[in-house]
């Protein structure tokens, strides 16, 4: 018919022709229309008609790398959304796709769903400029709020939070524990259209697992022994805005299908209640496991994980982030040294070496911590080794790439049993409160400051730890007042 535009919505760039009918056929049930190219120099005729906005680009071609592709129609007046697959689950790799004008990245394998909320985000994009001006602000030197660093492996973070941002698609962060996952899910907020709206963040491992239920969903008055009057879970409390749920395979497996029913139709039954009620939140997650082994494990539920593995971001250990080590350290000198009333204005060089070599188990949360006990302790212009509580420092290789989650892609974990080789020592003439938290401390410390791992070896639960932690911050927090 006349008139009629036959351009399809996504072109295909893929050599091996069962993964782009593949493709081709998850597009169209989603109501997609595409096209395939299987090579290179067929893709840039197909480009040059300034026809196709979005493209989905293998970048191992038989005649070109994908890079090229890109990089040539970045010289063009064509505003191309260009998502990008790889089977190289290297940061190097997506840092260098971004930085040549990628909007995002599939790395290989990864599920359907997550397929078509990338392509359907990157449509929605379509008369916004996602080439070099768009993805180099993912990637530039300035960060996203909350966030200091500029090592290859945050300025991809940085690009993939401002990707994701807008969609209302669900985020997994994954990352150990002290890395900056309640940050990631802030930054995700505050960089969103919904930053007017509330941001609401829930613990599932510092909650008791007969109360979690009512604080996700809320309760009616007389729902059980306490419930004196109804109360609005958080869910509902994000309404408009953004709910964060740390540590998300803490949550018990019962709960875990009420969540996923909550997610399906986006409505919350409270406690007790004969009714539910709308309400529109977009759900970001976190976890310092590795949900794949939850999963494959029977700890967490599978159709959930794929239902909130929809857009992932693995925040890399600080070990892995070469000088953004020194660059937090100053930044955390600077804030409590004014708080403390002290006079340091710098990190020493022999302290920033000794920082780079050492491998930072407790990640940014340790270094925040050394930096405060220093700023406490002493006073000066520069901040010296002596300074710092460290444990004897080990060589970390700066050069390693940072391997981005995936399926087929695990980081090893460090054991409580490899990391409790060493005796805390205790004064005997401390109050049994302050011996208490010098253990758990130490044992916290000992797990790379997962609180999950060091409640088994104390055989306490997690939401006691918390508890406890919370209270000694309080009574700190008082005595400094």
């Amino acid at each position: 018919m006349a008139g009629v535009d036959t351009t399809p919505e996504v072109l295909i760039v893929e050599d091996t022709l069962s993964m782009a009918l593949m493709y081709q056929k998850h597009l169209k049930k989603a109501g997609i229309t595409s096209d395939i190219c299987q090579s290179g120099s067929l893709a840039l005729l197909e480009l040059r008609q300034g026809k196709i906005k979005t493209v989905l680009l293998d970048l191992q071609l038989p005649d070109m790398n994908g890079l090229d592709i890109i990089r040539e129609m970045d010289g063009t007046d064509h505003d191309i959304t260009f998502i990008v697959i790889t089977a190289n689950g290297s940061i190097n790799t997506a840092v260098d796709a971004m930085r040549s004008g990628a909007y995002d990245f599939l790395i290989k394998p990864f599920p359907t769903e997550k397929l078509l909320t990338t392509v359907k985000n990157a449509l929605d994009r379509g008369r916004v400029k996602t080439t070099r001006q768009g993805s180099k602000r993912g990637v530039s030197n300035t960060p996203i709020p909350g966030f200091v660093g500029k090592s290859d492996a945050m300025l991809a973070v940085y690009a993939m939070i401002e990707n994701v941002a807008n969609s209302n698609a669900a985020v997994f962060i994954t990352g150990e524990s002290g890395t900056g996952k309640e940050v990631t899910a802030q930054a995700i907020h505050q960089v969103s259209h919904r930053r007017d709206a509330p941001f609401i963040a829930l613990n599932c491992a510092a909650l008791p697992e007969n109360l979690i239920e009512s604080e996700i969903f809320g309760h009616v008055k007389g729902a059980f022994t306490g419930a004196h009057e109804a109360r609005k879970g958080a869910a509902s409390q994000a309404n408009g805005g953004t709910l964060f749920l740390d540590e998300i395979c803490e949550m018990d497996i019962n709960l875990q299908a009420k969540l996923l029913r909550f997610l399906q139709t986006g409505q919350v039954k409270r406690v007790g209640s004969d009714w539910s009620e709308d309400v529109d939140v977009r759900i970001v997650c976190a976890t310092n496991r590795n949900p794949m082994v939850e999963v494959a494990e029977k700890r967490f539920r599978e159709d959930l994980f794929y239902r909130l593995d929809v857009l992932s971001i693995q925040l890399p250990p600080l070990a892995q982030r070469g000088r953004d080590v020194i660059l937090l350290a100053e930044s955390f000198l600077e804030t409590y040294s004014a708080e403390e009333g002290k006079h340091f204005k710098s990190v020493a060089p022999d302290t920033q070496e000794l920082m780079l070599n050492y491998h930072w188990p407790g990640n940014i949360r340790e270094l925040q911590n050394a930096i405060r006990k220093a700023a406490v302790v002493y006073d000066g212009i520069a901040l010296e080794p002596h300074m710092l509580s460290l444990n004897a420092p080990r060589p970390t290789t700066r050069e390693e790439p940072y391997q981005l989650i995936g399926l087929a892609n695990e980081t090893p974990a460090r054991t409580p049993q490899q990391s409790l080789k060493t005796t805390v020592t205790v004064d005997i003439h401390q109050s049994m409160t302050v011996i208490e938290k010098e253990i758990i401390e130490a044992v916290i410390a000992s797990c790379g400051g997962s609180i999950p791992k060091a409640s088994k070896i104390l055989q306490l639960s997690p939401s006691t730890i918390y508890r406890k932690r919370d209270a000694w911050e309080d009574e700190r927090l008082e005595k400094s007042a």
